[in-house]
């Protein structure tokens, strides 16, 4: 009787009768085995890996530094400044609750109006922007910037009441 069959096990093939191996029926033939290539799991590159993110963020970081003008620097640390003052606005608008709503809207809409209005004059003060704006000097950027956020706050502190 022949033994079970289970899924690892290998096909066994019918031994193959040559001419030779037909007059002697006492030494039959083995059969042959093609190798069959397994799959490998693939290695992680250890050499590549080890820098990884950290590596672009400090490349990242340092061509930011090396390259980008000083007022483009100081507009970007504003435009943290007025994400880090919405995010705290809205943080004590859940955790407070929001009496005052309109104190509340009118605080929080200035911060996201005055962000947009600084995104606009960091767009328009880029040196790389120079040919989407070419009538657009900075003195000119500025003065619009300065006169919208002046319009905005007008209108933040007559919603608050």
């Amino acid at each position: 009787m022949a033994g079970k069959k289970n899924a690892r096990s290998e096909p066994v093939a019918a031994p193959t009768m040559t001419a030779a191996s037909t007059t002697s029926a006492k030494a039959p033939s083995t059969p042959t085995k093609n190798p069959i290539p397994v799959p490998t799991p693939a290695q992680p590159k250890a050499v590549a890996a080890q820098g990884g993110w950290a590596q672009v963020f400090q490349n990242l970081y340092d061509y930011y530094l090396a390259e980008t003008p000083q007022r483009t620097k100081l507009l970007d640390v504003f435009l943290l400044f007025l994400t880090l003052a919405g995010a705290l606005q809205f943080l004590y608008c859940i955790l407070a609750g929001n009496y005052p709503f309109n104190a509340f809207l009118s605080g929080f809409c200035g911060t996201v109006g005055q962000f947009v209005l600084t995104i606009s004059l960091r767009i328009q003060t880029t040196e790389a922007n120079k040919a989407d704006f070419p009538k657009v000097s900075p003195e000119r950027a500025f003065a619009d910037y300065v006169v919208c956020s002046l319009i905005l706050h007008f209108f933040c502190v007559n919603f608050i009441n």
